[in-house]
């Protein structure tokens, strides 16, 4: 029966003889198997036995069954299959409980999926799933290793903003080094694109009264600030709902403030964020009640409640004088020497009573772009002491890594106490002038909000964000765990948990498929190994790897066991890492894939490959099966049916039926 299915698909393409490349790797596409050019190319000068570049029918089926019919997937077909040809709808149902850990499968269901996946049109009808069927669905969507219900938002989102990470971008409008490259838009949309909602905009004074932005006192090019909001309104929420915070570094006259002001106003419209949501609010709104909404983060003057009063009132001109603190770290760049958040003004004084030195002096600030800020107010962060006793609820702080590295070291507890209170942002220090990342793990242990990394910079660290923010729909806002939104939380993630409710995750890594050949190699070989990193707390990183398969990117097989005991899974994410052994230069980067360890599938699952620009490299995918194994379900960080990836509460018995996983 497939035999016929076969030929009837690819007798057409034949009758004029044979086929060249070109058309085997089209035909290929047109039986829906997924194909990398350099693999099916040395593929075909392999069969092509008199090598004239063009192949016969015969010569095709044999290439189509090494690109399909992998050992592994046959071994698994097998052992459900009683005839070895056919899965009848009772033994689909089975591997799909017994092996993906779909505990509300049934035959109605099974269906579905073979009327989805099954191409012969007799094995469908008689709801059954051949093997082409079958390797048709483990090749799917459906068998990813990131869970479908964190690819929606499922999270609850009417908790305060500073119960959320963030996702957030450092000096957005930069695209390349920090001192010499261009300023782009094509930053600021591109973050959009990616789910960031909280962007840095550089802004100084400008010729004919329009204020630029760009990388004050260095060489990057410079835009027109009205182009940057434009860009921004436009991309604003087309990944995500929830609200957008733009983060102004004003270096600006009062009277380009004026024209800041009206600018925001006149393109965001209603969709700026421009007073309080209640009468008399003492926490933050929601990501749900500003969905859609534009937040200014900025110096501001006075209360929330004269801002409200003086709504509809004619500001232009008015201008008024305050009081800032900077602090004096040669290492922490313009935001710490600058002032992030405002224009340096006049009559400093050095304050000398202590460390960190800080200076004191006057800004100017036009009161229409004050009252733009409501519930992101910058404020120059001085101790936890002073905050506890002083920092307003809508007041948030930006922190250089360096001082925020020596806090989380020393007094970690406390950290975790004052992001549990305020939205906290951490921002790369100016030593990085090539725009290098710092991990953000470090920082998302202990809660801060907003980690801004630069997105235009690949590497591990942006594999961490992109991979952290996946979760709740890569909508941008992820929800904090419970010990780090509790006021009374004794958590300290350089501390091993007093109460913790580990997880044991075991990998079993199988295989590779059409992974990207070495650079190195002149067809489509490379001598691959997988890595596996664990990022978390300190305790709990770590990182195991394979052996190495010799001169196999097409189909590299492992069968290596993998097992972590995580103390604090909701802060833990695993990436894989595909690289190619060189003893000499070191090992060569192939792909990457990263994900949170709680939106993990179970099961047989396909990892798919990233490149290191973070673009798809399909069809490159690895074949793993994962167990994931918790003491308790009481999370309240996963979709309410995230309850089937536990194994306490419902042990599948694999023995049964006498059907024993060729994996396990």
């Amino acid at each position: 029966m497939e035999n016929k299915w076969f030929l009837s698909m690819i007798l057409d393409e034949f009758r004029s003889g044979k086929i060249n490349l070109e058309k085997t790797h089209k035909l290929l596409e047109k039986l829906d198997i997924q194909c990398s050019y350099v693999h099916v190319k040395s593929i075909f000068k392999d069969n092509d036995r008199l090598k004239q570049g063009k192949i016969t029918i015969e010569e095709f089926r044999s290439i189509y069954r090494i690109i399909t019919h992998r050992e592994e997937i046959v071994e698994i077909f097998n052992t459900y299959s009683g005839n070895r040809k056919l899965l009848f709808e009772n033994n689909l149902v089975q591997f799909l409980i017994q092996e993906q850990y779909i505990l509300d499968m049934n035959k109605t269901i099974a269906f579905e999926i073979i009327k989805k996946y099954e191409p012969i049109e007799e094995v469908k009808k008689a709801h059954q799933m051949s093997f082409e069927g079958f390797i048709r669905y483990m090749g799917s969507s459906e068998c990813l290793i990131f869970k479908p219900d964190c690819g929606r938002v499922y999270q609850d989102m009417s908790h305060p903003l500073n119960d959320y990470f963030i996702s957030s971008s450092h000096n957005t409008y930069l695209i390349s080094d920090q001192l010499l490259g261009p300023s782009d838009l094509w930053g600021y949309v591109s973050a959009l694109v990616k789910g960031c909602r909280c962007l840095e905009i550089d802004c100084w004074d400008g010729s004919q009264n329009e204020p630029i932005v760009y990388h004050g006192y260095t060489l990057t090019s410079k835009l027109l600030f009205k182009t940057v909001i434009q860009a921004i309104h436009k991309y604003a929420f087309l990944t995500s709902d929830y609200p957008v915070v733009l983060s102004l570094e004003n270096h600006c006259s009062p009277s380009q403030q004026e024209v800041m002001a009206d600018t925001l106003q006149s393109v965001f419209g209603d969709t700026l964020l421009s007073d309080i949501l209640d009468d008399f609010p003492d926490k933050l709104p929601s990501p749900e009640a500003l969905k859609y909404k534009i937040l200014v983060k900025n110096k501001k003057i006075g209360t929330l409640k004269e801002t409200h009063d003086r709504k509809g009132s004619n500001k232009h001109g008015q201008v008024e004088e305050c009081e800032e603190i900077y602090q004096v770290d040669e290492t922490e760049g313009s935001e710490a020497l600058a002032g992030s958040e405002n224009n340096p003004g006049r009559g400093t004084e050095i304050i000398t009573a202590g460390l960190p030195l800080f200076t004191k002096r006057k800004v100017k600030v036009a009161m229409a772009l004050s009252d733009l800020v409501i519930y992101t107010k910058a404020e120059k962060f001085r101790s936890f002491q002073h905050s506890r006793q002083y920092q307003q609820f809508n007041e948030s702080s930006s922190i250089g890594e360096t001082e925020a590295r020596k806090l989380l070291k020393l007094r970690a507890h406390e950290f975790v106490l004052h992001t549990m209170r305020f939205i906290t942002r951490i921002y790369p220090k100016a030593t990085r002038t090539d725009s290098s990342n710092f991990n953000p793990q470090e920082f998302w242990n202990i809660g801060c909000q907003m980690v801004a990394l630069n997105f235009q910079t690949p590497g591990l660290p942006m594999d961490l964000q992109n991979g952290k923010f996946l979760d709740n729909g890569g909508s941008g806002y992820i929800l904090k765990p419970q010990f780090l939104r509790d006021n009374k939380t004794e958590f300290n993630p350089n501390k091993p948990p007093k109460q913790s409710d580990p997880v044991t995750l075991t990998i079993r890594l199988i295989s590779g498929t059409q992974l990207p050949p070495s650079s190195h190699s002149s067809s489509n070989k490379a001598d691959t190994l997988v890595v596996l990193e664990l990022f978390g707390v300190p305790n709990d990183q770590t990182k195991q790897q394979t052996r190495v398969i010799k001169r196999n990117a097409f189909s590299p097989r492992w069968n290596e066991t993998f097992t972590f005991i995580i103390q604090v899974p909701e802060l833990a994410l695993m990436r894989f890492v595909v690289e190619s052994q060189n003893l000499i230069a070191g090992n060569e980067f192939l792909g990457q894939y990263t994900l949170p360890v709680l939106s993990m599938n179970k099961g047989y699952r396909r990892v798919p490959l990233y490149s290191k620009m973070g673009e798809s490299l399909e069809p490159a995918s690895l074949f793993v099966y994962v167990w994931l194994v918790l003491r308790c379900c009481a999370l309240d960080l996963v979709p309410c049916n995230y309850t089937d990836i536990f194994m306490s509460v419902y042990e599948i018995d694999l023995q049964s039926n006498g059907i024993q996983s060729p994996y396990l």
